[in-house]
């Protein structure tokens, strides 16, 4: 069967390679243009070009998926199936119908929950106690595609998004191949979403992960965990962006955003609404990510100060 990959981060790059582990017959791959990063505005690779290049596979990179552009590319290709990982566009319906045995889409949660950019980090900001991998048989519309196989994971209580995300796409590495089996033996079987139990993750940004300190030391201590490795909680110290690498949960109080102790060989305590959080590891503003007892070491922390405000 030969097969069309179509990924661009970290997440897609896990499932392509454990797809050319398998032997599968990969015929090419699509992956976003390269985009400029740092100062030097240098275009950086995608994660899955590298691995496509590093494994030989040839590597597709469109401008647009429109009007019928990559219709050349499949006709070369002839791909019998696309598979999907995390490629970041809504694929057109000339593409979705073009293979054999349509496309798949290796998406991250138990659908018809969290549909949409950030599964993963929803399950963690909202303190789901399992997630998990879902392959569906791609449609029109947002992941709104019947089901083929899925996987459940348990969310560990201070695992990050950056954890559960390599967490997840050995999982649906290994759950990608299984289905591939399936559809090329005629095993498998789709089952239509319920649209009703549909729920969205909408693509994060850096003003949701802005901290509400008034919210209990749960909430902040999923929201730290969530929102990394980006684009990372934060807050403002004294006027200057401060980010919460990570933290734990504590149990002093205080008001809502004081820092109340820098406890030896532990971490900053700082409260929140309903008990405080004890921060393991942060970026003050001008500095590199260290603990705050490091950081207090060369620079003042002034007890009682409110963090948030600015």
């Amino acid at each position: 069967m030969r097969i069309l990959f179509m990924g661009t981060p970290d997440f897609a790059a896990a499932i392509l390679s454990a797809m050319c582990d398998a032997g599968l017959d990969i015929a090419g791959v699509i992956s976003q243009p390269d985009k400029p990063k740092g100062r030097g505005h240098k275009l950086v690779m995608t994660d899955v070009k590298k691995k496509a290049l590093e494994r030989g596979l040839p590597v597709y990179q469109p401008e647009t998926l429109r009007d019928g552009a990559a219709a050349p590319l499949l006709e070369r290709l002839a791909p019998e199936l696309i598979v999907v990982a995390a490629y970041g566009k809504i694929l057109p319906e000339y593409i979705l119908n073009y293979p054999k045995y349509g496309c798949i889409n290796v998406h991250a949660s138990l659908l018809p929950k969290y549909r949409g950019a950030a599964p993963i980090q929803a399950a963690v900001i909202n303190g789901d106690k399992e997630t998990g991998v879902t392959i569906m048989k791609m449609a029109k519309g947002l992941d709104t595609g019947d089901i083929i196989s899925a996987v459940s994971a348990p969310i560990g209580e201070y695992e990050t998004a950056r954890e559960l995300f390599e967490r997840l796409a050995q999982i649906g590495g290994r759950l990608v191949i299984e289905t591939i089996a399936g559809i090329k033996n005629g095993t498998a079987v789709c089952t239509p979403q319920n649209d009703a139990e549909a729920s969205y993750a909408p693509m994060l940004d850096k003003a949701a992960a802005r901290i509400d300190w008034t919210k209990s030391s749960s909430e902040v201590s999923k929201l730290i965990c969530g929102m990394n490795p980006w684009p990372m909680a934060w807050t403002y110290y004294k006027g200057e962006p401060l980010k919460i690498i990570t933290a734990v949960k504590s149990g002093e109080k205080g008001s809502a955003g004081e820092i109340l102790e820098i406890k030896k060989n532990a971490g900053m305590i700082v409260a929140c609404g309903e008990g405080a959080i004890c921060v393991k590891e942060a970026q003050f503003f001008g500095s590199r990510r260290m603990s705050p007892e490091d950081y207090a070491r060369g620079h003042k922390i002034d007890i009682g100060t409110i963090l948030g405000g600015i």
